[in-house]
């Protein structure tokens, strides 16, 4: 799933400040190789200039000028002999790695891939006509198209389904997009109350997804933190119908029943879909948002509570 740290994330799973990273700063020598191969044959001429003077006087020239020019082709062609061509670094081909150069760690994980990110049609995201045939749902009434709905549920056992009026389902989205982040606790019987991260998604014209992930995953794991409970609403029937079918799939060994994720979803649709909910809810929602210090999770426990 995406990363999204909100600072109330951070006020509440964090127990100390980031870690601060020392910049060093290194500093190389960086030598221009076409200057040294300049400068080398004078070097070598000043180094060799008496025995330069004795062989041309042995071979009775006046000067090393003249004999210079006396071996100036064979001077030429040992030059070329000693030429090597330097090729650029995109002719060099590239090495294949070798087993005992290569690291010892595996390559990291790839960046996770963003939700609302994914255009429509995207292969693992299921549109409703996954699951219903449009052409033929487009004839029936909505009361009919809700039985159905559930009929094609029923056998799943990790499965939740429901379907939303159409102004029900527009609250609830026009809160999302303004609070697309959330956290809801879990109370659980002779345990402590688990907290839950939300996170609302849109990938699609027709496609409304929320996430719920383990806050306390998520606080180890952060953007790779897989989700247990994955909640799609299909608004491909809304503005025909004005009905919107809601599917939630619960993965299994996650710690999440199928019961708990349905207490989880109600307590969603209870948070982000009363008209101008009641302001405590709303409070929490627009604290969580901004990071305010004083959001308090035993407020928002007392106010899941309610919901029931």
């Amino acid at each position: 799933m995406a990363s999204f740290r909100s600072p109330a994330i951070r006020n509440l799973i964090s127990g100390a400040a980031p870690y601060l990273r020392a910049s060093q700063r290194r500093w190389a020598q960086v030598h221009d190789v076409r200057f040294l191969a300049t400068q080398q044959p004078d070097r070598i001429l000043e180094k060799y200039k008496e025995k330069l003077a004795r062989k041309a006087k042995e071979e009775g020239l006046r000067d090393v000028n003249e004999l210079k020019e006396v071996y100036k082709e064979k001077i030429e062609s040992l030059k070329k002999k000693a030429t090597v061509e330097i090729p650029t670094a995109d002719a060099l081909p590239t090495p294949p790695p070798s087993p005992q150069s290569a690291s010892p760690f595996p390559p990291p994980p790839p960046p996770p891939t963003i939700p609302s990110e994914k255009p429509a049609g995207t292969p693992g995201m299921k549109t409703l006509s996954s699951y219903l045939d449009l052409e033929k749902i487009r004839e029936l009434p909505p009361k009919e198209i809700e039985g159905l709905w559930r009929l094609r549920h029923v056998n799943s056992a990790q499965s939740l389904c429901a379907s939303i009026p159409l102004p029900v389902y527009r609250t609830i989205e026009s809160t999302a997009k303004k609070f697309p982040q959330f956290i809801l606790p879990l109370p659980r019987e002779n345990k402590p109350t688990e907290i839950h991260f939300l996170q609302w998604t849109f990938p699609a014209p027709d496609t409304v997804v929320v996430l719920f992930t383990h806050l306390a995953e998520y606080k180890v794991r952060g953007e790779y933190a897989e989700p247990h409970t994955t909640v799609t609403h299909h608004l491909e029937l809304a503005n025909e119908k004005e009905l919107v079918l809601m599917k939630g799939d619960v993965m299994e060994g996650k710690g999440v029943s199928v019961t708990e994720a349905q207490w989880l979803i109600l307590c969603l649709q209870r948070f982000y879909g009363e008209q101008g909910q009641e302001a405590a809810r709303r409070n929490l929602l627009e604290g969580f948002k901004k990071g305010d210090e004083r959001f308090n999770v035993e407020e928002l426990v007392q106010e899941a509570e309610k919901v029931v």
